[in-house]
């Protein structure tokens, strides 16, 4: 059974509307982990599951229950660093595909960033999301749910 989870934590309300509707159009169950409540997340085919508190708790929830047929939604670079080395399809909330391709090399440039920020010497960054955004998400969520759900079906048939 396939299904979707939600680093929730960092996830913009727009986006999170956005998987609950395509959860319910798929049938597919969405499960928002974080270490806080985060309201809005619980439908017919939604879950909100509460992690405790402290470092890496909701990213290590995540690693350890999501299988290659599930969707992972998250910015978290190192989350999805570890989630791409499983064989588990990652996606960020501006439509962003994780790969084994492209991670490390956002890993680096993520790190570089962080190492210039705590020496003082920060990059102004933009953090808006918007409908340009939030369309490239929702095109992107239709086309890994596609690909997820004929692999499923490929997997299906060969048993």
């Amino acid at each position: 059974m396939q299904r979707i989870f939600v680093d929730a934590d960092s996830c913009p309300r727009q986006a999170r509307e956005m998987v609950l509707r395509f959860s319910e159009r798929f049938g597919i169950m969405t499960i928002f982990v974080a270490n806080r409540p985060i309201p809005g997340t619980t439908t017919d085919f939604s879950r909100m599951e509460l992690c405790p508190p402290g470092e890496g708790a909701a990213d290590n929830y995540i690693v350890e229950h999501a299988r290659q047929t599930d969707l992972v939604l998250t910015r978290d670079l190192p989350l999805a660093e570890r989630l791409v080395e499983k064989g588990i399809r990652v996606l960020d909330d501006r439509g962003r595909v994780f790969s084994r391709e492209n991670i490390r090399e956002l890993r680096s440039l993520r790190d570089f960033v962080v190492s210039l920020a705590e020496s003082g010497q920060g990059i102004e960054r933009s953090s808006s999301y918007g409908r340009k955004e939030l369309s490239s998400f929702a095109n992107s969520l239709d086309r890994e749910l596609f690909r997820l759900k004929q692999l499923q079906g490929r997997a299906a048939e060969s048993v």
